[in-house]
């Protein structure tokens, strides 16, 4: 792990200090070239380091894994605010309308059978794929104020052991932190033209953000998936294991590129099993959660390849645009 997060590190900071460094200074293409490295950077640090930290699976060492979980802080991003959504939300209540924020894509994007319809859904087909780019840009601006707020009202905000103030403030500084370096830095210091550096940003994050939508998307908002309902005591009808088997899909189980880059994350139904052990085990227990899975009868939701998946992630936002479902 100690290899792949200073390669994934690298591939976010060595862009960065090459173009503070004047590489690009005098080619547009090599200097938003950069900013795209950067954005397949973000994508490294997300999947490959921050994940596995903040689920407390990088290191053995509790006190790694909360300094390694403040990385995201470099790509724009607040981990108690993730750590709520993710570890305490979306691993709880996987595809529960309502209580699976993760399924939570506004007005425009319709992505559970429960979720209301609205007539521009026939096309999310179409224009989702631009909305996906546009996922850590939110993130980055306004979605960790909004997120702290709301956590605080659901009462959430004190299993991190948060005030709302103290929240507000530690979002507050890490902004500062994160627009100081790729704005302040770049622009008032260097003298770099800002609206090239605002396209570079803008750049960076649909890199990062595309990506990163496709790949969680893969995983849950898939046409074999359910999408189960719950009463009010948010009692599931299913155990929780069961619960994760029929909501939860795997992808390129067999590409070690892929399980390398994304962190483990092609194995979604095994992170979802055992989320308290390291993606880089992912592989090897595959073949056992399959064979478990068909000797009591229940389903291993997989698609053999990235474009599969993808192509069946089309046809689900397809359905979904459809008043009928």
């Amino acid at each position: 792990m100690v290899w792949k997060t200073i390669i994934m590190v690298s591939l976010y900071v060595a862009p960065y200090l090459a173009m503070i460094a004047g590489v690009g200074a005098n080619n547009l293409l090599v200097f938003y070239g950069l900013w795209f490295l950067m954005g397949v950077g973000m994508v490294g640090i997300g999947c490959g380091v921050m994940h596995d930290s903040n689920h407390d699976t990088y290191s053995g060492n509790k006190g790694v894994n909360k300094y390694m979980g403040k990385i995201i802080a470099l790509v724009g991003g607040y981990e108690p605010n993730w750590r709520i959504q993710h570890n305490i939300l979306h691993h709880t209540y996987t595809n529960i309308e309502g209580l699976d924020h993760d399924l939570d894509a506004g007005v425009f994007l319709r992505f559970s059978p429960h979720s209301k319809h609205y007539k521009m859904h026939r096309f999310q087909h179409i224009y989702a794929w631009v909305l996906y780019g546009l996922l850590t840009l939110q993130w980055a601006t306004i979605k960790d104020f909004r997120q702290v707020i709301q956590y605080d009202k659901l009462d959430l905000l004190k299993k991190e052991k948060l005030t709302l103030r103290k929240a507000l403030l530690q979002v507050t500084l890490y902004k500062v932190i994160y627009y100081g370096y790729l704005f302040v830095i770049p622009i008032f210091v260097l003298g770099m033209a800002w609206q090239h550096v605002l396209l570079g940003f803008v750049i960076m994050h649909f890199v990062g953000g595309f990506s990163l939508s496709v790949i969680f998307q893969l995983a849950h908002v898939m046409e074999e998936c359910e999408f189960p309902v719950v009463a009010d005591d948010r009692k599931m009808e299913n155990t929780w294991a069961v619960h994760q088997l029929l909501n939860t899909a795997d992808f390129s189980p067999r590409s070690p590129f892929m399980n390398w880059f994304v962190g483990g994350l092609n194995h979604q139904v095994e992170h979802h099993l055992f989320p308290h052990i390291s993606h880089i085990h992912y592989r090897k227990i595959a073949p056992i959660v399959r064979q478990t899975a068909q000797e009591f009868g229940l389903p291993y939701l997989v698609q053999p390849t990235f474009l599969h998946a993808l192509y069946y992630h089309g046809k689900m936002l397809k359905k979904m645009g459809k008043k009928e479902n």
